[in-house]
């Protein structure tokens, strides 16, 4: 390995630290708006900022301004356009601390009856919920098998979705589970086959077009001869996204395919688990959680560059 090369990773792993420490923080802070709000029982309110002014705040969530500047303890006079921010520093508490309790006055103001922002707010998952609703579990499986397959699909958003369902009452918690898991695996299996299918003559010829050809090849292979299972494992899990070209060089590596399966059902299974019991915990209020998941997958997305950067300067993908 060059000097640039590793100066490179050094730079690569720092950055990768770095956003791994900012999304944590990020997903802890809005775990705990998302957690406050439901005890406040308004979970739209888990997307409240500190950068929201009284106007938008009584607007969006739908409460009348004096009642709201009333549990606030604010004058009734206070400026509309004034932030929540701002209102916090004035007082000398913690920012974030105000918000929640911004969260706990909404709570307890009755909505008006205008629900034109609720509406704009949850016209999305309304749609995709009715679209789910409509095909049931074949939408699931066909989601979840070619999306393994590599179709750009909005699998975490739908298994979130699934979960919710299952909470509603509108689909079996296991039953969705199961097809996930399974419709998963298949596409799994056939980005595995797909590589595997692909001849010698094939990769000598076209190897280079997906990055597969000379010394990178033999890095993959020798890849999967040490670190096979826990690079599916990973690519299941805190890289999903990667999943599909991991599976097809499997298959192009000559991977064992029952130890592929094998791996690759422990990590759907974490990975389903995971997000339909999300979706179940959070019900109905999909966009409740919105803020908390791109926290979240930017924190796992950063873990794994993190961690494919220093195995790499540690020589493990390295090797030939």
């Amino acid at each position: 390995m060059s000097n640039r090369t590793r100066r490179i990773l050094t730079l690569v792993m720092a950055l990768s630290a770095a956003a791994t420490v900012l999304f944590g923080v990020r997903s802890y802070g809005s775990y705990l708006l998302l957690r406050s709000a439901y005890e406040a029982g308004r979970p739209q309110a888990s997307s409240l900022r500190a950068w929201m002014t009284l106007d938008h705040v009584a607007a969006t969530y739908r409460v009348p301004m004096d009642a709201l500047t009333e549990k606030l303890g604010l004058p009734a006079d206070s400026a509309r356009d004034e932030s929540l921010k701002t209102i916090a520093d004035r007082r000398g508490v913690s920012r974030f601390e105000f918000v929640r309790e911004v969260q706990r006055a909404i709570g307890v103001v009755p909505p008006t009856n205008d629900d034109s922002a609720a509406k704009s707010q949850d016209g999305f998952a309304d749609q995709v919920l009715s679209a789910v609703l409509a095909y049931g579990y074949p939408a699931l499986a066909a989601t979840f098998l070619f999306g393994a397959m590599g179709l750009p699909l909005p699998t975490g958003i739908v298994a979130v979705l699934a979960g919710s369902l299952a909470a509603l009452g509108h689909i079996q918690w296991a039953g969705a589970a199961a097809v996930t898991v399974l419709a998963s695996l298949a596409g799994d299996a056939a980005a595995y086959l797909i590589g595997r299918a692909m001849s010698e003559n094939f990769l000598n010829r076209h190897g280079h077009w997906i990055g597969y050809a000379g010394e990178r090849r033999a890095r993959v292979q020798a890849l999967f001869a040490r670190w096979g299972g826990v690079t599916v494992l990973f690519t299941r899990t805190l890289a999903s996204h990667l999943s599909s070209f991991m599976s097809l060089l499997a298959g192009l590596s000559r991977y064992r395919l029952s130890a592929f399966l094998l791996y690759s059902a422990i990590g759907r299974l974490a990975w389903t688990a995971a997000y339909l019991g999300l979706g179940f915990t959070i019900g109905s209020n999909i966009e409740a959680a919105s803020q908390f998941l791109a926290n979240l997958s930017g924190l796992l997305v950063a873990l794994a560059v993190l961690a494919a950067s220093t195995a790499y300067r540690a020589g493990i993908l390295g090797r030939a």
